[in-house]
């Protein structure tokens, strides 16, 4: 079975979720003078990346419900007063968005190449990595830890390596490659998803 095909028959709902506690957890450590600091993803601040993951759940959940071509849906993120209740907010949408689609539906993903639609599965499994990866763009910018798993890394690693390079969106999840002969999991899949490993604030 290639890597596409797996992917396209795996339900990736419970991954998800245990991808959302990851970035949750590394949210709830963020201290509100930090949301001005740099992240590894050069076009946004702490706040902004923050902002632009709430914005994404809401577009997941937009387009679970079909009504993901609607460009307002994926930008309309607001993280108010408190960062880890919007972002707790926002998952718990997706999440519940995500488990009343049937994984063969259509999701129109209009920030991913020509908008799709995408087979629900596999649109699932980009905002998965989405979260794993900035689960750590999160931990890098405050210093904190990042410990995904073996099963976080190993189903990052095969949803990261199906993305062809002329996919690729600096600022984005699924970035360029940065070349390097790292076989560490967890650094080969930042470098898979366009991050330095090394990168600090």
């Amino acid at each position: 079975m290639d890597v596409l095909t797996e992917l396209l028959t795996t339900d990736f709902r419970p991954l998800d979720r245990k991808a959302a506690d990851l970035y949750l957890s590394a949210v709830a450590q963020v201290k509100p003078d930090a949301l001005a600091q740099p992240t590894p993803c050069p076009d946004w601040t702490l706040h902004g990346l923050l902002r632009h993951q709430v914005s994404q759940d809401q577009g997941f959940a937009a387009a679970a419900r079909g009504d993901g071509a609607r460009l307002s849906a994926w930008h309309g993120g607001d993280l108010g007063d408190d960062p880890y209740a919007a972002a707790k907010a926002s998952l718990d949408l997706v999440t519940e968005a995500f488990a009343a689609v049937p994984l063969d539906a259509g999701l129109v993903l209009p920030e991913i190449r020509d908008g799709g639609p995408f087979p629900a599965a596999l649109a699932i499994s980009f905002h998965f990595v989405d979260l794993v990866v900035h689960a750590w763009d999160v931990a890098a910018a405050i210093g904190a830890p990042w410990e995904p798993g073996d099963d976080l890394l190993t189903a990052s690693l095969k949803v990261a390596s199906i993305v062809p390079t002329d996919d690729r969106e600096p600022g984005t999840a699924f970035a360029p490659v940065v070349p390097s002969d790292d076989a560490a999991p967890k650094n080969r899949l930042l470098t898979l998803l366009g991050r330095s490993p090394s990168w600090s604030r």
